[in-house]
């Protein structure tokens, strides 16, 4: 068993759900109902921050390297907005940590950077973003379901980037929830035990 992982449900929380009025608490209830049930672990999209990036590369330019982890980075700036947001939060940088915040009653909100700079398992385009990030950690640490949660609901095809599929784990359970149904969370998680 993997730390922090088996077991555990990775939510991936899009930065798209800043720009809709009250979705972060919603999301802060869906959580605290949720990890009654479950060890959730949230993973951030990277949102206006990593937007910030995306306007940087296109103005000015910068190489995939730079664009990569910069947009990782925007991740770990949304994980903190996450983490003072969300009940019980604290912010976490790899498994072993995931464990401790786990032993603590906590949930841990991922600040990736570090672990994806040490793992390096992505290319560096803007083909993956934060959701083939979840994707990765939750084979990582060997979780039982993710669950992504988007502006807008759809089809997995349509609301992931390029990469996704390549990166998550063949026997993974993966959902889509829409911020209009954040509310399923703990539905979904009870669900897929």
């Amino acid at each position: 068993m993997t730390p922090g992982g088996a077991g555990s449900v990775v939510v991936k929380v899009g930065g798209g759900l800043l720009g809709t009025s009250a979705a972060l608490e919603r999301l802060a209830a869906a959580v605290r109902a949720a990890a009654r049930r479950r060890h959730l672990v949230i993973v951030p999209g990277g949102g206006p921050f990593a937007d910030a990036v995306r306007t940087f590369d296109a103005t000015i330019g910068l190489s995939p390297v730079a664009a990569h982890w910069m947009a990782i980075l925007a991740q770990d700036q949304y994980a903190y907005v996450l983490a003072e947001r969300l009940p019980d939060a604290t912010i976490v940088w790899s498994p072993e940590t995931i464990a401790s915040a786990h032993a603590d009653r906590r949930v841990p909100v991922l600040a990736p950077a570090r672990w994806m700079l040490a793992a390096d398992v992505l290319p560096h385009s803007w083909e993956a973003t934060s959701d083939s990030v979840a994707a990765f950690v939750a084979g990582a640490i060997d979780a039982d379901l993710l669950v992504l949660v988007k502006p807008v609901a759809g089809p997995l095809e349509t609301v992931t980037d390029r990469c996704f599929r390549a990166v998550v784990p063949a026997e993974l359970l993966v959902e889509v929830i829409g911020i209009e149904e954040v509310e399923r969370l703990s539905a979904v998680v009870d669900r897929e035990r």
